[in-house]
């Protein structure tokens, strides 16, 4: 569901990044305490619930309106901006992984290819990676996925008007990522500008779309 733009849209996009943050951290304590059922807890409800998510998102992308009008305008031009998205970030994401030891260059890629999507990201990398580093391993990469792709868009939200500043118009979109078509086009759209509300979405979708491509390919390397 996509946020409507405006003061009021910007009031419901952080309130809703203050419950994502509130319902990740009580689901941590629900684990720890072991407040859940051990049936929850499986392999094969993480897959459905997964299955649920992929499914929604399809749903999300192909029957959004705006979808149609992108379609009839597309150039190859306009694909630029989420081209540059997708490669920066990887190339700033293997530059990052260099330091890092416990982790491989393909899982911080993967972590990297969320793209701010943290919801479909995290629960990927979570069950894709099982099978290769174990359970726990796999969830500590799922909640660093989960974390870094919750501060880019915490970023994006916060930052917007200086990267706008220092950079251009552009950059706002940059780095919002995948939120770009939802999340945070009100703050895209309130300092970049409504001329490039357009090109938010569009590079949103394309962003959006390359997640479940990139974070499977990139575990299967792991």
């Amino acid at each position: 569901m996509f946020i409507n733009i405006g003061s009021a849209g910007e009031e419901v996009t952080m309130r809703s990044s203050m419950l994502i943050v509130a319902a990740f951290l009580l689901g941590c304590l629900a684990g720890y305490k072991e407040w859940l059922p051990e049936w929850i807890l499986g392999e094969g409800v993480t897959m459905w619930v997964l299955y649920a998510l992929m499914f929604q998102v399809g749903i999300g992308i192909g029957s959004d309106s705006r979808l149609k009008e992108i379609l009839r305008s597309l150039s190859p031009r306009m694909l630029l901006v989420p081209c540059a998205t997708i490669i920066g970030t990887l190339l700033a994401v293997a530059i990052v992984s260099l330091g890092l030891q416990r982790w491989s260059l393909a899982e911080v890629l993967a972590v990297g290819s969320g793209f701010g999507y943290y919801s479909l990201s995290s629960i990927l990398i979570s069950s894709l990676k099982e099978s290769s580093i174990g359970v726990q391993a796999a969830a500590e990469l799922g909640t660093i996925a989960l974390m870094a792709n919750i501060f880019r868009e915490m970023m994006t939200l916060t930052l917007a008007p200086l990267m706008v500043r220092w950079f251009s118009p552009l950059a706002p979109i940059c780095a919002g990522g995948a939120t770009s078509m939802d999340v945070t086009l009100p703050i895209i759209t309130r300092f970049s500008g409504r001329d490039w509300v357009f090109i938010a979405i569009l590079h949103g979708i394309v962003v959006d779309m390359s997640v479940p491509i990139l974070v499977p390919m990139f575990c299967s390397l792991g």
